[in-house]
Parts: C-alpha cells; structure tokens; sequence
C-alpha cells in the first residue's frame, strides 16, 4: 500500500511541486503552493461539488429525520425504512459526500508530505525525481521576500482560522421562527449544534497551524478559502434555481415537489 501511495501521489505531487519551482521567476516556494493548491481544487472541483452538495441536503433534511427517530423510537425497522422514503423522495444519498472525502483526504496527506519534505534543507530530492524533472538542488524557504515558509507563522493560522469559519458560516442553519412547532424545535438543536462548530474550528485551526511551518499552513489558508468560495457559489446557484422554479420545491430534477414534501411530512405526522 505505501508504494502505490509513492507510485501514485506522492512522487507525482513532489515532481509537479519542483517543476514549478523550476518554472516560476524567482523561485518562490510561496506562489508554488498557491498554484498547486489551484490546480488540486480545479482537479476536485466535481468531487468538491458532489460532496457539498449532499452535505447541504442532509442537513436541510435533519429536522425531518429528528421527528422520524422520535417517532419510530421503539422502532428500528420502521425508523429505517421511513428515513429510506424521505432520502429517496427527496433524491437524496446519504452516502455521497464519503468517497470525495475519502479522495480529498489522501490526497491531502500526500500533499502535506511533500510540504513538509521541501522545506526540508536536509531531504534528497533527486532519488524521487523523474527523469526529465532537473534537481533544483536546496530548496529556497524565503517566500514574497520576506516570510520564512519553513517556520511558524500565526497571522497565517489566524487567516486560515478565518477562512475556515466563513466556510462553516456559509454551511450553518438559520435559526427558524419561535411558532415553527416540532420541526422548528429540531431545527433549533441542529442550529445550536451548527454555531458550536462555527467556532471549535476556526479555533482548532489556529490552534493546529500555529504548530506548523507557515508553508503548510500558507495551503491550508488557500484551500480553505477557495472551498469556501465554491460553496458560496454553489448555494447561491443551488438558491437561484429554486427561486426560478427549477429547484427541489417545483418537482424539478433536482428535488421533489411542494405536494411530494407535503405527502412525507403527513405521513411522518401521522
């Protein structure tokens, strides 16, 4: 398994990092994260659209869920199968954002091998370079001029701390009207739960980055900060659709219609 980790991601990440070390004026390690944190997210892009996606429905539905578990309480099989209709009645896959997750993660742990290996005066580049990939020898940890990437920096952390709690912001339920009945009473917990984890980690990310060398917590920021971006987009798509009636309440392709929703909720009501 750790070879074809080697074979497959890790070496070509490293051989990718040096030849754009190699091309980039002044050899900026600092642009060379930032360009390859591009790349990886446009690479990711459908995976990144698919796990969100299926984030943010299952997150509408949980109100919706809490009153299926309340209900089917001494019921385990009816609890399933009445959560299996309200997924699949609102053409929702509870298990889609797992596999781009998984991808992101190991390519994630690949990457910050190679970080960290790079700002690594010691480390043998040449014996994982492919052959038409010319050895840069010692790899310059100066970035911008100024900023030293090998180190720590903590205005790097607290920016990735930031990026990090705009990304949950932009995921985070509203809190619903006090006359919202049961459904609003779940939707209320899911709120609280939703503001606890708007601040854990933002500041678990600072907390972690500050530990790091700022070249890695420079990826961090930027990953960050464009997943974040593909989200806002992404909602505010996924938003404008329904409003133009192509969205889940029109019985569009996306989402089952207002008279579907209404079936469900009497049938969990009942």
């Amino acid at each position: 398994m750790g070879a074809i980790f080697n074979t497959f991601l890790y070496q070509p990440l490293l051989n990718i990092f040096v030849a754009l070390y190699n091309l980039i004026p002044g050899h900026d390690v600092g642009i060379v994260i930032i360009v390859i944190t591009i790349l990886l997210r446009i690479a990711l892009y459908p995976l990144t659209n698919k796990s969100l996606k299926a984030q943010k429905d299952l997150q509408e539905l949980q109100p919706k869920l809490e009153e299926i578990k309340t209900k089917y309480k001494d019921d385990k099989q009816g609890q399933a199968q009445a959560t299996m209709e309200l997924y699949k009645n609102n053409k929702v896959n509870p298990f889609a954002s797992c596999l781009p997750l998984i991808v992101q993660l190991v390519i994630l742990i690949a990457l910050y091998q190679v970080l960290r290996n790079m700002l690594d005066p010691a480390y043998d580049i040449a014996s994982h370079l492919y052959s038409f990939v010319k050895n840069p020898g010692v790899i310059n940890q100066i970035s911008f001029g100024f900023l030293n990437l090998a180190e720590k920096s903590i205005v790097l952390a607290v920016l990735a701390g930031a990026a990090q709690f705009w990304q949950a912001k932009s995921m985070s339920t509203k809190r619903p009207p006090v006359a919202s009945g049961v459904g609003g009473k779940d939707e209320g917990m899911m709120v609280i739960m939703n503001k606890q984890m708007l601040y854990m980690m933002p500041v678990m990310t600072v907390f972690i980055g500050i530990s790091l060398p700022a070249g890695l917590t420079l990826y961090w920021f930027w990953s960050t900060l464009l997943m974040a971006l593909q989200q806002v987009w992404l909602f505010s798509a996924k938003g404008a659709a329904s409003a133009s009636g192509m969205g889940p309440t029109s019985g569009g392709k996306d989402g089952p219609s207002t008279g579907d929703t209404k079936v469900i909720e009497g049938k969990i009501a009942k």
